[in-house]
């Protein structure tokens, strides 16, 4: 997936590379609800939700271009393969078209690689035709293990790989959103997500290669882009 940084002048472009996310612990029907029209009417890729509300996010962006997408084994990872592929199965089954899982942490720690691609793979394989984005938490890794996860998750065939929860000690950094598009090279997609709530976070994330942005303040980053655009 190259990297394309999205031209001036075009507030679509913009908002193409969002996942209109929330996944606070608190989410609440209605706060859903409000998520989907907003992401109808910016044009996000998506919205990202919380497993339980799948369901409600399908029904309300039947029929438009916004995908769903939600979160497998989230926030923590540690949970076994069987429950992240059953969960897999089950949120396809309520609508999901994107599914953001968490890696086993310890399985890259330990350098186990084996067991961490059979892990993607079989979310993957359990995701079908949905996009599957692994997230790695790179606040807890060295570049060598940044680097090892990447390619491991183009190995087992995922579609992105995700710099983070945004429930970690920290989020997506630059440079490690430039360290996993070198790696990625085109091959799978880049997702930053965590801690980018402004316009300028925005851009550097997207200048570094990432190729899809999760964030809850996609609305406040477009509205800023089109004040700067005004002045």
């Amino acid at each position: 997936m190259p990297t394309i940084v999205p031209e001036a002048g075009c507030p679509a472009a913009l908002a193409a590379f969002i996942d209109h996310t929330l996944l606070a612990p608190a989410t609440t029907t209605d706060q859903i609800i409000g998520l989907c029209e907003e992401a109808v009417e910016y044009g996000f890729a998506s919205v990202c939700v919380p497993p339980l509300h799948v369901a409600l996010a399908a029904q309300r962006l039947y029929g438009s271009s916004v995908r769903v997408g939600t979160v497998v084994g989230f926030p923590c990872g540690y949970n076994m393969l069987r429950q992240k592929v059953v969960e897999t199965g089950d949120l396809l089954a309520a609508g999901a078209e994107e599914i953001d899982m968490v890696i086993s942490l310890s399985h890259l720690l330990e350098k186990r690689l084996d067991l961490l691609e059979e892990e993607i793979a079989q979310v993957v394989m359990a995701a079908h035709q949905a996009q599957v984005k692994v997230i790695i938490e790179c606040c807890f890794l060295q570049s060598d293990q940044k680097i090892a996860a990447t390619r491991t998750a183009i190995k087992a065939g995922a579609a992105y790989v995700k710099t983070s929860t945004g429930f970690g000690p920290s989020g997506a950094t630059v440079d490690d959103v430039r360290l996993l598009a070198q790696i990625a090279d085109g091959r799978i997609g880049v997702k930053a997500a965590g801690g980018i709530r402004t316009l300028v976070a925005f851009q550097q994330m997207i200048a570094a290669g990432a190729t899809r942005i999760g964030t809850s303040s996609g609305v406040q980053i477009l509205d800023q882009w089109l004040r700067q655009e005004a002045d």
